[in-house]
């Protein structure tokens, strides 16, 4: 089977807060109203398929010479296949020209290691920064790539 990654749609939304419940149940996860609101923000969301299924999904907003990457998630059933790095691959091409930055959870040691290989550094900590589990979040940046 092949993925396929394009824009996120509105119909969408239900199925992205069901992963994230999945996923983030203990982190406070977007609802449907979340990402419907972001889309009609503009902000550029996209959608990993798997024969007409949502699999995953990644956003990031753009402002200027700056963008930030919201959400990143992909279906635990799909993980381990290069789903995630597609998607950050395919969303980091939108903020071409941009600084980017992210937020992670200290204890995600995958996805830490995810962005470091996709040019990401720390560059801070945030204390709390999850609720409502408390966990704290790696602050990391990409500089802007012309």
């Amino acid at each position: 089977m092949s993925v396929l990654i394009g824009p996120m749609m509105a119909a969408d939304a239900q199925r992205c807060a069901e992963l994230e419940h999945a996923l983030f149940n203990c982190d406070d996860p977007w609802s449907p109203e979340a990402f419907l609101e972001a889309l009609a923000a503009g902000h550029h969301y996209l959608s990993a398929r798997e024969s007409d299924s949502l699999i995953g999904y990644v956003g990031l907003a753009r402002v200027g010479s700056e963008a930030e990457v919201h959400t990143l998630a992909v279906d635990p059933a799909h993980q381990r296949r290069g789903i995630g790095r597609a998607l950050l691959r395919a969303i980091l091409d939108h903020a071409e020209g941009a600084t980017v930055f992210l937020e992670v959870r200290t204890d995600n040691d995958s996805a830490i290691r995810l962005y470091r290989s996709e040019g990401f550094d720390v560059i801070g900590i945030r204390r709390g920064y999850y609720r409502p589990s408390g966990a704290d979040a790696f602050t990391m940046r990409r500089q802007a790539h012309q």
